[in-house]
């Protein structure tokens, strides 16, 4: 994905972002805009979707309190791909105090099919950081996956079923970012 910056004035921005035959652009200008879309009209055969709705698999929802990103259409064809759409969900991504380790005396599992896991909940973290934790937990165990990592995969699975709602909400206006951790070690911490 190509993105280019061009500024024009104090103050104005125009922000394009190109994916192969896909442009998106956006401007804190009204004038730079339809400037931008008139002239690229003109060189070239291009179709206005208007306002974005879906890009990359994220779906977009533009409002006037603010704009939501999600990937509930992709997290719906995981959890379907994955045979886990008629899974129960739980509460939590990972079982807390959760230790992973690689035994090498416990069955290995498809590691194909545990890398497409994988790789298939990294790019739902692009709109779910809830899943970032849990999800580099297990991608450390790509060589060789035994079936307690298979098991901390799929409660991933039964955590998305459950939160399929889940996204970003970038507000309009208001305060500064607002975010959330939780750190697997924060107890060892107090131990030391």
């Amino acid at each position: 994905m190509e993105r280019y910056f061009i500024e024009e004035g104090f103050g104005n921005l125009l922000i394009i972002s190109v994916y192969v035959d896909d442009l998106i652009y956006t401007s804190d200008s009204e004038y730079m805009l339809e400037e931008f879309k008139a002239s690229m009209m003109k060189t070239f055969e291009m179709t206005d979707l208007g306002l974005m709705k879906y890009f990359l698999g994220i779906e977009v929802m533009q409002t006037l309190h603010g704009n939501f990103i999600c990937q509930k259409k992709c997290a719906k064809e995981i959890l379907q791909r994955f045979g886990m759409e008629g899974c129960q969900s739980v509460m939590t991504a990972i079982v807390p105090r959760t230790r992973l380790h690689k035994d090498t005396k416990e069955a290995v599992v498809c590691e194909t099919n545990f890398k497409q896991i994988v790789g298939s909940l990294m790019y739902l973290t692009t709109t779910r950081p809830d899943l970032m934790f849990g999800v580099s937990l297990i991608s450390k165990y790509m060589s060789k996956p035994i079936t307690l990592h298979l098991q901390a995969a799929k409660r991933i699975l039964r955590y998305i079923k459950g939160t399929i709602d889940y996204g970003i909400m970038y507000r309009r206006y208001g305060g500064g970012l607002v975010g959330f951790t939780d750190s697997d070690y924060a107890g060892d911490l107090d131990d030391r």
